[in-house]
């Protein structure tokens, strides 16, 4: 109930012009006095709220919240149709030629291999011989003076099938600085079907690596003055030491010397670029090619004939006497029929076998051309470069551009597979500017 409706109720009720609600025809109780007031307060209740929504009516226009619901929308503007689609402008194209991608592992040859192209099986590790254990794969590389560095040491795929850890060891090192420094890169390959033969390369490259090292600067001058003679001297003497620290350490492990070893093939570079002389130098099988004109050249160091190493008997080391001059003792037989000798003309008495000769020492120094590559590889890819030339091919055509390829595409190109070669696969190439 409003101001305004107490106002009202109050003058109805005691305004001079309204009647006067003393007399009444029936007795003035307080009943009868409740009842009149309760019937002119809800009268004027009822004529307050009628008043008060008026008012509300009449001041609507001034307040667009107190439109009514049921006012009718504004009519919408009307929709301009959409302009047409310009017609289709021919933008100018521009031609790339994009080289042919490679694949991740291929082959050369009519069929692919029998063997899974990608790693299968891990060597058996030891829990106190972790630091035994060899990656399957190592890539490296670097630029020095005139030439550009590529490596990569692959288990092969035999070995991958079996779980056989790689038996090529890798290591390529640099010793001093500028352009006295010298790059030493070393292959070493342990004998097949031999146990823990991976260790041996380990300790080969390690060990010769540690030999070229205390030497380097007398190394790389010789090298940069072209002292041949000298050179191939003090390497054949740092790679006998080599090798004996091997046959010392065969020993101490309890194992045959003869089948504890590993081959060794090295690269001598120097960082000077005004030297091109590429130093080789090793001990047993592999091979050391060279691009040239887009034709592979097979520069291995020939080893020398059989008759040049090995000599005549020696009277009184093993050989029997000569024919011609028997000796006799007094009753004219001869003496080894007394010591119960049999007489065997032409064959050395000894009683047994003589040990295999060495491996020779194998040694060259050569002069790089511009855009020569020089490829040093182990047996397991030298074999295929000889005996498949699908692959000496396929090789001259990637590698015989310009420039170099990186280290993810000069993987993919040392791991073209053959059918019939699955020994681990270690090549090292030096392209020259």
């Amino acid at each position: 109930m409003t101001q305004q409706g107490d106002t009202n109720w109050w003058d109805k009720l005691y305004d001079e012009s309204a009647p006067d609600t003393a007399p009444a025809p029936t007795a003035d109780s307080l009943d009868e006095r409740y009842d009149s007031a309760a019937a002119t307060t809800t009268a004027s209740a009822t004529t307050a709220s009628a008043t008060t929504a008026s008012a509300a009516t009449a001041s609507a226009p001034e307040f667009t919240a107190a439109a009514p619901a049921t006012a009718p929308a504004a009519p919408a503007p009307p929709v301009e149709p959409a302009d047409p689609p310009a017609a289709p402008v021919d933008a100018p194209t521009v031609q790339v030629q994009l080289p042919a991608p490679r694949p991740r592992t291929g082959h050369v040859g009519s069929r692919p291999p029998t063997y899974e192209p990608e790693p299968t099986t891990l060597p058996t590790a030891r829990p106190g011989e972790l630091d035994d254990l060899v990656a399957d794969t190592v890539l490296d590389g670097a630029r020095y003076g005139s030439y550009t560095l590529r490596a990569a040491s692959v288990r092969g795929d035999s070995a991958r099938y079996r779980g056989e850890p790689r038996r090529d060891a890798l290591l390529i090192a640099r010793f001093g600085h500028d352009e006295a420094a010298l790059v030493l890169v070393a292959i070493a390959v342990g004998r097949r079907a031999a146990p823990d033969t991976h260790l041996a390369a380990a300790d080969v490259c390690r060990w010769i690596g540690e030999a070229v090292g205390r030497s380097h600067a007398r190394l790389s001058e010789d090298i940069r003055s072209g002292r041949r003679g000298d050179l191939k001297s003090g390497l054949h003497r740092l790679t006998d030491r080599t090798y004996g620290k091997l046959r010392t350490r065969a020993a101490e492990r309890g194992l045959d010397p003869d089948e504890h070893t590993a081959g060794l093939r090295c690269l001598l570079l120097s960082a000077d670029p005004d030297c091109r002389t590429r130093v080789f130098f090793g001990v047993g099988p592999g091979g050391l090619f060279r691009l040239r004109d887009r034709s592979w050249q097979d520069i291995e160091p020939l080893l020398p004939e059989a008759a040049a190493t090995v000599g005549a008997p020696v009277v009184g080391f093993g050989s029997p006497p000569p024919a011609d001059e028997p000796e006799a003792g007094e009753d004219g037989e001869r003496l080894t029929m007394k010591l119960a000798v049999t007489d065997t003309p032409g064959r050395p008495f000894i009683e047994s076998e003589p040990p295999p000769p060495a491996e020779p020492f194998r040694f060259r120094a050569s002069v790089a051309r511009p855009g020569d590559t020089l490829l040093l590889a182990s047996n397991g890819l030298a074999e295929p470069m000889r005996g498949e030339p699908a692959l000496a091919h396929e090789l001259a055509a990637r590698w015989a551009g310009a420039e170099p390829p990186g280290l993810a595409v000069f993987l993919a190109d040392t791991q073209l597979r053959v059918t019939g070669y699955a020994d681990d696969r270690t090549g090292v190439a030096v392209w020259e500017a």
